[in-house]
């Protein structure tokens, strides 16, 4: 994984713990994380100015960024992985794009800061745009932790019990079904009797319609998309 960004210190945070961590320490994922101010202009290493047109901050020059992002493209195989600069206007981010990413090989994160990019560089080096969400961060930092967080752990011998991803949130375009554990009274409150009951049949039928009432009522748009592609299988 290789990240371009200005703040090279933020990295690798919280990837650097638990079982991406461990997962780093053994080698089973790199991070490269590239500093865009080494590519910076003079004396000050500028890698910004301001705004054509006018208006409030500054933007991220086209000639520094294309530096940078030539650079981390150079090192071996790294053409072929994804190239995202990480924008609020862009693709949402999922999981069907994590896994994307990790059939790749890995991923180029370009983390943007200011009030952006100059556009020319993300037309020139054909830049794929993609959003955590629809609300904006100080910069793309925070969000290349978050994706590249559920990219690694889909690598294998990342996740100790490899099941455990067939079963999670969108595994099969499903929310997770709700989880239980002991004691089996609490606050008045009971284990669903299924679950205690072994049969592995009607704990999977329960589960399976446990996770379609809550996608259904909690994520509409989620609900529609599972329903239109089981009418189209079974079309």
């Amino acid at each position: 994984m290789t990240v371009l960004t200005l703040f090279p210190e933020m990295f690798p945070g919280s990837l650097g713990h638990s079982l991406a961590g461990k997962a780093l320490e053994r080698g089973t994922w790199s991070l490269d994380v590239q500093d865009i101010r080494d590519h910076g202009l003079g004396k000050h290493r500028t890698v910004d100015d301001t705004p054509s047109g006018g208006g409030p901050g500054m933007v991220m020059r086209p000639d520094v960024l294309a530096a940078a992002i030539d650079a981390a493209l150079a090192k071996p195989g790294r053409t072929d992985r994804p190239l995202v600069y990480l924008s609020p206007r862009g693709q949402v981010f999922d999981q069907a794009m994590a896994r994307r990413w990790v059939e790749a090989g890995g991923v180029t994160l370009v983390c943007g800061r200011f009030e952006g990019v100059d556009e020319r560089v993300l037309e020139a080096r054909q830049v794929e745009e993609v959003s955590l969400g629809d609300f904006v961060l100080s910069g793309g930092e925070p969000a290349a932790i978050v994706m590249l967080d559920a990219v690694v752990r889909l690598l294998p011998g990342v996740v100790g019990d490899e099941a455990v991803l067939n079963e999670e949130s969108f595994a099969d375009g499903l929310l997770e079904y709700p989880q239980y554990t002991k004691p089996q009274n609490w606050e008045e409150r009971e284990i669903p009797a299924v679950l205690l009951s072994g049969h592995h049949a009607e704990i999977a039928a329960w589960r399976k319609r446990k996770a379609e009432d809550i996608t259904r009522s909690r994520r509409p748009d989620l609900w529609a998309r599972y329903v239109a592609e089981k009418n189209n299988k079974s079309g």
